[in-house]
């Protein structure tokens, strides 16, 4: 029997550049596995907040609830103030901020309304959030603003209890202390005069 030739062929073989190749090759798909699994987190987490976006101020409060209530400091005159002190009547309670510029643009509006129906067995609140109290008093003085306002340095107890989603947002509350409108986003005149006078009447 004739031996077997085991002979390796005559050609070169880089060794290093097969073991470079190789080990980039594992790095890329480490990497590529590591990028992969950052983005996926990263989506994941996007779409919780988005969720939690969309659905808060959904389930949190409907028309028919009672409206939630708080002992506040009341701005502009010493003590505090709540939603309860105003049994009885028809309320708007308005949700602002002073760095806030829709709150700004609608605020003429709110105190024409409540000047023309304040007689009658109606108030606009105001209730300022989020806010330093010397920025919120400048910006009621600004805006000439009679309406009754209490404020929450912090704001964030009041705007959970609300499902707010910004500002501004306005809350109907019908005599009996129960929501009867929501309104996330700015008013103006004649989304008072269409959607809120309707519902509390020409008087009460």
């Amino acid at each position: 029997m004739e031996p077997i030739n085991l002979t390796l062929p005559s050609y070169p073989v880089d060794l290093d550049r097969l073991a470079s190749g190789t080990s980039r090759s594992l790095a890329f798909a480490v990497v590529s596995s590591k990028s992969f699994a950052v983005v996926i987190a990263v989506l994941a987490v996007v779409g919780l907040l988005g969720f939690g976006l969309l659905s808060k101020g959904e389930a949190s409060l409907a028309v028919g609830d009672r409206a939630p209530d708080k002992e506040l400091t009341r701005l502009g005159s010493p003590g505090t103030g709540e939603i309860a002190d105003y049994r009885g009547r028809w309320v708007l309670v308005n949700f602002w901020a002073s760095w806030c510029e829709p709150c700004k643009t609608e605020a003429p509006a709110l105190e024409a309304f409540h000047k023309a129906h304040v007689a009658s067995g109606f108030t606009v609140l105001g209730i300022n959030l989020d806010d330093a109290t010397s920025d919120a008093r400048v910006f009621v003085q600004r805006y000439a603003l009679t309406y009754p306002q209490l404020r929450d340095g912090d704001g964030a107890d009041r705007r959970d209890a609300y499902g707010m989603t910004g500002f501004p947002e306005s809350f109907l509350i019908n005599p009996k202390g129960q929501v009867a409108l929501i309104r996330r986003g700015p008013v103006d005149e004649r989304y008072l005069e269409q959607t809120v006078l309707p519902m509390i009447g020409p008087t009460t």
